[in-house]
């Protein structure tokens, strides 16, 4: 990258980056934008960085930010970029999860890539799949809704070629019981999995010992109306659903909780068995999805939960990767890469990573960043330099899927 981008980062851990002369300076981790502080840190950070590439004699060309018209970072961009007299280029958190992968290692050409995350705001159905500018018009300002186009995305295989990206597929999207609630409660996740199975009278019974009757007939009630349930292909939330229906983790006091809890009860039935066998009945769906459901349904009465929870990680790694293989052939692609905070899980990680490369495949990971939301400022710079650097056209990737 010869062209200077400062990018302000993700919500969650954030970090700044300014990528100078085919460098990257990072800003200090600033922590979660909910916080004033860490806003203010931001704030200090970008004009500290845009100062540098002054004094460098390379001022900044572009400030690259998330979608998410709400979050801090995206007004600060906006503000900054208004006040610098250049442009303010949104990239959608996945992408930009992936293009970390590229810039860091220098990857030339096209690429597929899994990014596995929590959430992360998704494209418009109406918009091309790359990088542009926002805030958009007319959107409700929401992770999620009909009324609006935006969905929150988590669980994705995407194609990349600089600045233009492709979503390839997805995991199955599960409702939001009572919107971001559902993630800090992990028994509403494998709710909406049993309602999405179709066994939606188990929900109470299962699940008003833990969280009272009122409130799992609540939640019941939201799931058959469609109430507050915003629909997420998010990877952390399958992990959440797995650990709800397995016992593991109801409640979840820290950032990840459940999935950690997921992770340490697999760990002793892998290394007990190391040939153990996934769980079976994953299936991908011609339009794109990766579906884990009749996986799911297997762990509400799982006799052994140790064993139940390696068997899902080792089918979703699994169909994960049949699913990345098989895009990587039908394009003629030698190389994956993987992002996002999901990646931290190493039986996950492992495993995906042994499947791509025995299929033949070159497989790319994050670097000292890692793989989480604290590394990300410098894909969105790496894909706001690529826009700047390619001549404006119209765009001519296809949807395999909708954006949305």
């Amino acid at each position: 990258m010869s062209t200077s981008v400062l990018a302000v980062g993700a919500w969650l851990k954030n970090a700044a980056c300014l990528v100078l002369n085919g460098r990257a300076h990072w800003s200090p981790v600033h922590g979660d934008l909910s916080d004033p502080a860490a806003c203010d840190a931001l704030e200090r950070s970008v004009q500290a960085l845009a100062r540098q590439a002054e004094e460098a004699g390379a001022p900044v060309q572009a400030i690259a930010h998330d979608l998410h018209p709400d979050f801090f970072s995206t007004q600060l961009a906006i503000a900054t970029a208004d006040a610098l007299g250049v442009p303010a280029i949104g990239v959608q958190h996945h992408h930009a999860h992936l293009a970390a992968v590229v810039a860091e290692h220098g990857i030339e050409g096209p690429v597929v890539g899994l990014a596995l995350d929590g959430v992360g705001l998704g494209a418009k159905t109406d918009t091309p799949c790359q990088a542009s500018p926002v805030p958009p018009e007319g959107d409700s300002r929401s992770w999620g809704g009909p009324a609006n186009g935006f969905t929150a995305w988590g669980g994705e295989l995407l194609w990349l070629d600089g600045a233009r990206w492709e979503r390839l597929g997805h995991l199955q999207p599960l409702a939001l019981p009572g919107g971001d609630r559902a993630a800090r409660e992990p028994w509403r996740m494998a709710a909406s999995a049993l309602h999405a199975l179709g066994r939606g009278d188990e929900i109470v019974p299962r699940f008003a010992p833990v969280v009272g009757e009122a409130v799992a007939a609540g939640v019941r009630q939201m799931l058959d109306k469609g109430l507050n349930c915003p629909l997420t292909s998010s990877a952390g939330r399958w992990f959440d659903a797995a650990a709800g229906a397995l016992g593991l983790c109801h409640h979840q006091q820290d950032e990840a909780q459940a999935a950690i809890a997921l992770e340490q009860a697999a760990t002793p039935a892998l290394a007990a068995r190391p040939d153990l066998p996934p769980l079976p009945s994953a299936v991908l769906h011609a339009d794109g999805r990766i579906d884990l459901r009749p996986v799911l349904a297997q762990l509400f009465d799982a006799p052994d939960a140790d064993t139940a929870a390696a068997g899902f990680h080792l089918a979703l790694a699994d169909a994960l990767s049949e699913a990345l293989i098989a895009a990587a052939r039908a394009r003629d692609i030698r190389t994956a890469t993987l992002g996002g905070g999901c990646f931290f899980n190493r039986i996950l990680r492992e495993r995906t990573v042994q499947r791509l490369q025995a299929a033949g495949l070159q497989v790319f990971q994050t670097g000292d960043q890692g793989c989480g939301d604290a590394g990300l400022a410098i894909g969105q710079a790496w894909v706001a330099a690529q826009q700047l650097q390619t001549p404006r056209q119209e765009p001519h990737v296809e949807e395999t899927v909708p954006c949305a």
